[in-house]
């Protein structure tokens, strides 16, 4: 992740932070009067161990929350998962037939379009139908974990409230552990503190209404940027010459194909000198401004 996205990251955070722990404090002193209301830090010390445990659970529940929605709003986009200038590189690439340059691209860059369609390329001597098929399964697996990132909200937003629900629990045995010992010599106090402890449920559903709300924004925004970057693999690769190409093996055990069709030799075939430096048509590496291919003899038109 960039610098400037990493600040903006913690910046997003602090300030989201800071609004659920205002609201959580209203929350608790909005019914009763300031002069027998206690700051919520004494209320969580004064409540013990358990206590404790619990809001620092929710404190880091809310920043795993913001945190996870920072990060899909950075990544849930068409120019994070397919960038311009990586398209526009693969595009020109495949169109001068150098294969295994696309695919060492693809191998360099972290991007959704470049994993699939690194996939795509490992079978490219195998035929259309196989490429394709290669693209549909890469990108299912990459889309999976991006859709896993934005699951983990719907998770936040069903543990929250039983945190929460779990601290309001143990507040009111508390409470009525007081009530049986003492008696109800001060009903107004009984039902402050029982609204207090109340505080912890509050707390959670802040969490979890956001933590859906996101859930379900985010997965329908996965849906439509995979939709359009798998656009975009498609018409990468479907110009591509697989009759000719049949028997090449891109990747790290490249191969430039001896089973390719031998009709090919003497085949007028444009190559760019400043894209390409192997044969468009066997793949083999070539000397920029050389005629014919040493290694195929196919005729080519260097530009």
């Amino acid at each position: 992740m960039k610098k400037s996205h990493r600040t903006l990251l913690a910046r997003l955070a602090t300030c989201l932070l800071l609004l659920a722990s205002a609201s959580a404090i209203f929350a608790a002193e909005a019914g009763a009067p300031n002069e027998e209301t206690q700051s919520i830090l004494e209320l969580i010390l004064h409540g013990g161990p358990l206590i404790i445990m619990i809001w620092v659970a929710i404190l880091a529940t809310s920043v795993i929350m913001v945190t996870f929605i920072i990060q899909l709003f950075l990544t849930m986009r068409v120019e994070q998962l397919a960038p311009k200038a990586l398209e526009e590189s693969l595009s020109a690439t495949i169109a001068a037939g150098n294969y295994q340059e696309a695919w060492e691209i693809c191998r360099a860059n972290k991007a959704y379009i470049a994993k699939v369609l690194c996939g795509g390329l490992e079978r490219l001597g195998r035929g259309k139908d196989a490429v394709e098929n290669a693209l549909i399964e890469h990108g299912i697996r990459e889309a999976q974990e991006l859709k896993t990132k934005n699951s983990y909200l719907s998770v936040i937003g069903v543990v929250a409230p039983m945190i929460g629900l779990l601290g309001t629990v143990i507040g009111m045995m508390g409470a009525f552990a007081v009530l049986g010992s003492s008696g109800v010599t001060d009903p107004r106090g009984l039902a402050l503190r029982i609204g207090e402890v109340l505080m912890a449920t509050a707390s959670g559903l802040f969490i979890a209404i956001p933590a859906f709300i996101f859930y379900y924004y985010f997965r329908n925004k996965a849906t439509i940027v995979i939709v359009t970057v798998d656009d975009k693999l498609n018409r990468l690769v479907e110009d591509i010459p697989f009759e000719e190409v049949t028997g090449i093996k891109i990747g790290e055990h490249f191969e430039a194909g001896a089973g390719a069709p031998s009709s090919a030799a003497g085949q007028s075939r444009k190559v760019s000198m400043a894209l390409t430096t192997n044969c468009p048509v066997c793949n083999g590496a070539i000397t920029p401004g050389h005629n014919p291919c040493p290694h195929c003899g196919a005729t080519l038109e260097w530009a």
